[in-house]
């Protein structure tokens, strides 16, 4: 089974680029943990939303949680073979 090569993301969203430092303003937080909510909920993955926000799938993690968001698990969805 061939599966599809990962999309890459050379250069993040403007508005997030050399906002990853841990002097970030309340705003820029604020608005990195509501795009990465909305995003995530959407369906985009922690490795998407990394490259999108110049962050670590960590950073991203720590913002989905301190949005209140639960995470979904592991690798592709099962898919029901019955």
């Amino acid at each position: 089974m061939v599966y599809p090569g990962r999309a890459s993301y050379p250069e993040p969203l403007e508005r997030f680029r050399g906002t990853a430092t841990p002097r970030q303003t309340a705003e820029q937080r604020a608005d990195f943990i509501q795009f990465v909510a909305s995003e995530y909920q959407a369906g985009r993955s922690l490795r998407e939303l990394a490259g999108l926000t110049d962050r670590t799938q960590t950073a991203v993690r720590r913002g989905l949680a301190e949005a209140g968001v639960q995470t979904r698990g592991r690798g592709a969805p099962k898919v029901d073979r019955h």
